[in-house]
């Protein structure tokens, strides 16, 4: 095999789901990663990625690829209690060290609360073979996000700016009597 080549990809546009990006977290034990599941809509072009991920089990075992290897495209179906996976195709990327995440000025995000399960992103990743512990696959590393659109969070709660309407500070008065209460 000749030299390894490494070759980023951006990714389509796609709903975040599972984001550990401020912060890294130890799944099985493992060793602690940075993360986020990528939901693409079924009907999306993930030609590139997948481009990568062949060239990438071709790199590592040239044309003997192993049977059963892992894929890194996986069915929403697999995922009927999660929201928004129906219909979904889903791809988690992952990475040792934080990734880069900006908004669409390309200025960093900073607050946890503004990239969130459920808004809308996309990503460089870079496709990698594997053989560890009798697992066999593909999967992606993750580099940087940006942040694309709002969405309904995954939490099922909503945002306190889609909850209320700004009060005008000289109408709220409070009163000293609980009878105004009840």
């Amino acid at each position: 095999m000749g030299s390894k080549v490494i070759s980023k990809v951006t990714t389509p546009a796609f709903r975040v789901s599972f984001p550990n990006v401020f912060e890294p977290q130890s799944f099985d034990g493992g060793d602690p990663k940075y993360g986020l599941t990528m939901l693409f809509d079924s009907d999306a072009d993930l030609s590139e990625l997948r481009e990568a991920a062949k060239r990438a089990a071709r790199e590592k075992w040239g044309d003997k690829i192993p049977a059963g290897l892992r894929s890194p495209f996986r069915d929403g179906a697999e995922k009927p209690d999660l929201d928004g996976y129906e219909g979904k195709i889903f791809v988690r990327a992952t990475c040792k060290t934080k990734p880069g995440l900006v908004d669409l000025a390309v200025k960093p995000i900073i607050d946890p609360s503004e990239f969130y399960a459920g808004c809308y992103a996309i990503a460089t990743v870079q496709a990698y073979a594997y053989d560890t512990k009798g697992n066999r696959g593909v999967s992606f590393g993750l580099l940087n996000i940006q942040k694309q659109k709002d969405g309904t969070p995954f939490s099922g709660r909503s945002r306190p700016e889609d909850d209320f309407k700004p009060v005008a500070a000289h109408a709220a008065t409070a009163s000293d009597s609980t009878d105004d209460l009840f």
